[in-house]
This record gives structure tokens, C-alpha cells and sequence, in this order.
């Protein structure tokens, strides 16, 4: 006769076993698509960007973890991540040398004075990029065109200027679809914007395979969905209303989804499992939230984009959020005061 032994054992009941790198390593996987459009649109020049933000957040994570008398971390992938993702929010003839301070302070200061992976309470790729913003105004606004004949042959100087020394711009220059917008009232086409077939960051020329990367994140089921969905529609619903308000005052929906940075932030920066509330009312809340502020930034705010900072204004509101709207614990009763 058989014996049946019951095994009990506390919470959580971990029935598939994913590991923080395999998550991590999906991700990668996820935005490696993107890299490789943002490469065939701009060239040489994406390439090397992108090669030293990941190489110089990969060696700061090593080299912190070594200096404290840690195991080091750079096997659990996020720190090519927080590289690939700085590198995407750059343009593409952003100097090498900003490039590689950037990654150093984005692992520094956007993750490793906050205890590592698991702490940090801001997406540390956009910690980086704020830090390049004010550092580095003039370099971190100067675009290039994108899909030029010979992007895969040509370094542009700037890309190569010397640390500390006034980098050279190219002739070849152009205003991005929001800078346009904002400056000019000149609008681009959705086509265009949705293919990618424009001037900006090395990121944000492909809208349709940033989503398609957060599709398979969402089949994996290592993205919460409900975040993305409810920024993208707060900004096409609020963008929406303006328009029909005035329509040539303000954009239409379809120009503010995929203009600029949106979908990259809402889909791999405001999903940061860290930064980002746990409760389902919490995750609309905090969606909602960022979704307001990138429309108010872009319409009336100074500045043509507002993703980085909507989003890193979410990441600090998060711990509110999580404090604020708690689930109630099953079995128990509201305590009236």
C-alpha cells in the first residue's frame, strides 16, 4: 500500500521557477528589435552610442559590486538593460564620452546607492538620462536625420569629440516631430511617426516594434500590461479631447502615441517592477498619472517632451500609492473609526 505524504510549507507557493535573470534576459531579448531598427535607421553612429551605454553600466556595476566586497551582479542582465535603454533615449551623435558618464551615474546614482536591484526607487536608465539633460543641454538636443545614405560608413565627429571639448555638429541637423510641434505648429504624419521614418532619439523611431516587444513581454507574463495600456490611453484620451477642442492648437491623439519617447517609456521604463506600484488600483493610478503629466509637459510645459520626467515623478509618487490604496486582507474586516 501506497503512503501519501502531505507537504506543508508557508507562502509564497512558487509553483514555475523565473529567476530575476531570466526576466531580465527576456527583456534584453524584447528590446534587441529595437536596437536593431534604431541601428538600420541611424547607422554607425546609434551603434556606438548604444555599444558604450551598455559597456559603461555593465563596468560600473562590476567595479561598485567589487569596491563594496559583493558578488557581482552583471549576471542577472539588468545592468545591459539600464545601458540599452539610456543608449535609446540618446541621439544618435551624442558624444562617446557623455555616453559613458551617463551609464557610470545611471548605475551609481539610479541604483547602487539605493542597495542594488530590488531598491532603487527610480528607473535608473532615465536617473541617467535627467542627469545628461542638465549636464549636457546643447548635446542632448541635437538631432540627426535618420535613414541618411551613408550612416553606415560615416562617424560623425561629434560622436568622437574629445571629453570636456565643445563637440562639433555636423551640418546635417533636424528638429524632432515634438520639437517641430512646439516651436513651429508643424506636424508630422502618423505614418511616418508609427514607421519610424524621422529625426530623434535613437529610440524613437520604432513605435510598432516597441510594442510588438512589450506583446511578448506580456505573453511571458513578465510585464504588467495594465501599465502601458493605461498610459497610452490617458495620453490618446486627454490628447483626444484637446484636439476636438481645437484642432489647430493642439495634435491629434495618433501624433502624441507615437511621437517622441511614449511608447518606449510606457512599455520598458514606467513597467520597472521597483518603481511601479503592486496593486491593480495602484497600477491605474500611477498610469493615469504619468499619462496627465506627458500631455501637460508636451502642450504647456517648456520643454517639447515630457516622458523622462512624467515618469520619473510616477516612480517617486509610487511608495504614496502603495501606502494609500492597500488591498483588503481576505478574512478581515474595515475597523471603523
Amino acid at each position: 500500500m501506497l503512503s501519501k505524504t502531505l507537504h506543508i510549507s508557508s507562502s509564497p507557493h512558487i509553483n514555475k521557477g523565473v529567476s530575476t535573470d531570466m526576466i531580465m534576459r527576456n527583456v534584453v531579448y524584447a528590446l534587441l528589435p529595437v536596437v536593431l531598427f534604431a541601428v538600420y535607421a541611424f547607422g554607425i553612429n546609434a551603434l556606438l552610442v548604444i555599444t558604450t551605454a551598455v559597456i559603461a553600466s555593465v563596468l560600473t556595476e562590476h567595479a561598485l559590486c567589487r569596491w563594496s566586497k559583493q558578488e557581482s551582479t552583471v549576471s542577472d542582465w539588468s545592468a545591459v538593460i539600464t545601458g540599452l535603454l539610456l543608449g535609446l533615449t540618446l541621439p544618435p551623435i551624442f558624444p562617446l564620452w557623455m555616453t559613458f558618464l551617463g551609464g557610470v551615474l545611471a548605475i551609481a546614482l539610479g541604483k547602487f546607492v539605493f542597495g542594488g536591484l530590488g531598491y532603487n526607487a527610480f528607473n535608473p536608465a532615465l536617473v541617467g538620462r535627467a542627469i545628461l539633460q542638465a549636464a549636457f543641454p546643447v548635446a542632448i538636443t541635437t538631432w540627426h536625420p535618420s535613414f541618411l545614405e551613408d550612416r553606415f560608413v560615416s562617424i560623425s565627429k561629434s560622436v568622437l569629440a574629445f571629453p570636456f571639448a565643445e563637440p562639433f555638429v555636423d551640418g546635417i541637423s533636424g528638429a524632432t516631430p515634438l520639437s517641430a510641434f512646439k516651436f513651429d505648429k508643424v506636424t508630422t504624419d502618423s505614418a511616418d511617426l508609427a514607421l519610424g521614418l524621422i529625426s530623434g532619439s535613437i529610440g524613437e523611431t520604432s513605435s510598432w516594434i516597441i510594442a510588438l516587444g512589450g506583446i511578448y513581454l506580456i505573453y511571458r507574463k513578465m510585464m504588467d500590461w495594465r501599465i502601458p495600456v493605461t498610459i497610452l490611453v490617458t495620453v490618446f484620451v486627454l490628447s483626444g479631447i484637446l484636439f476636438l477642442i481645437d484642432n489647430q492648437l493642439y495634435p491629434s491623439p495618433l501624433f502624441m502615441l507615437f511621437s517622441g519617447g511614449l511608447m518606449l517609456g510606457a512599455v520598458f521604463m514606467a513597467t520597472d517592477m521597483v518603481g511601479s506600484p503592486i496593486t491593480p488600483l495602484g497600477v491605474l493610478v500611477y498610469g493615469v498619472f504619468i499619462g496627465i503629466l506627458v500631455v501637460v509637459i508636451r502642450i504647456w510645459g517648456g520643454l517639447p517632451e515630457g516622458v523622462m520626467y512624467a515618469i520619473l515623478l510616477g516612480n517617486a509618487l509610487t511608495p504614496q500609492i502603495d501606502s494609500l490604496i492597500r488591498p483588503k486582507v481576505y478574512g478581515t474586516k474595515k475597523i471603523k473609526v
